[in-house]
């Protein structure tokens, strides 16, 4: 998507966003820092994958990705009613990343990857469980 040139938004909104990172958020430092005392090995933002998995747990074949509620299109129908700046824009960016999140699924899928999204929030808010489900997945992988 060809971004433009300049944005229509206010000092508080630049602030807002100069503050959003690619990777190496809370959330997902959160969860890998969770498996790894469990004694699970990963690599993190593991490029060798289509979307580049935030953690990668190569032994079990399991691509997990911890996304942004906001850019990843979390209640999308109901929260694309709301925008009010530059709408056009974000209803088109973000439609792009959930399609390419399906993209990357697909082939990942197809080259027999286990993939799992969380969002930010649910990982923030119960660790435990999001760790508890990856743990379920490397079993099955296991006893398979």
């Amino acid at each position: 998507m060809k971004h433009p040139k300049s944005y229509n938004s206010d000092k508080k909104t630049r602030k807002r966003m100069s503050n959003v990172h690619l990777k190496g958020g809370k959330a997902e430092m959160l969860l890998a820092h969770s498996l790894w005392d469990k004694g699970i090995r990963y690599r993190k933002n593991y490029k060798k994958l289509p979307g580049s998995p935030d953690i990668a747990i190569t032994k079990y074949k399991i691509a997990i990705f911890v996304d942004g509620e906001f850019w990843h299109g979390y209640d999308w129908e109901n929260k694309r009613k709301h925008l009010k700046r530059n709408r056009k824009y974000w209803i088109s960016k973000i439609e792009e990343n959930m399609a390419r999140d399906r993209r990357n699924d697909k082939m990942l899928q197809d080259y027999g990857w286990i993939v799992l999204h969380f969002w930010e929030k649910q990982v923030l808010k119960n660790t435990e469980y999001c760790v508890e489900l990856i743990l379920f997945y490397i079993r099955s992988k296991i006893s398979n």
